[in-house]
């Protein structure tokens, strides 16, 4: 028998709301710099947190959109300059 409240459901559904949040910000700073690290972070907050139900649908969705986007840049990058960013000449 418990005698609190459990915090089990309070607690996933904020971590999913926070989980939603991150996955927008990080998609946003994703699309000026590291899109290649941060646009499949985004990617992979936003799916969990949709599919723990988050109450910040909409922040999910444009995380997932965000973190498309930032993977898309990058590849549209690396075609026009035919190398890869961390790679040293000379």
């Amino acid at each position: 028998m418990e005698v609190t409240a459990s915090a089990r459901r309070r607690t996933g559904l904020r971590d999913a709301d926070g989980m939603a949040v991150a996955s927008f910000a990080l998609g946003m700073v994703g699309l000026l710099v590291l899109n290649l690290v941060l646009g499949p972070v985004s990617l992979v907050l936003a799916a969990l947190a949709l599919k723990r139900a988050t109450g910040r649908r909409s922040l999910a969705l444009s995380g997932l959109v965000l973190g498309i986007a930032d993977v898309v840049v990058y590849a549209i990058l690396f075609a026009a300059d035919n190398s890869v960013a961390w790679t040293f000449s000379g």
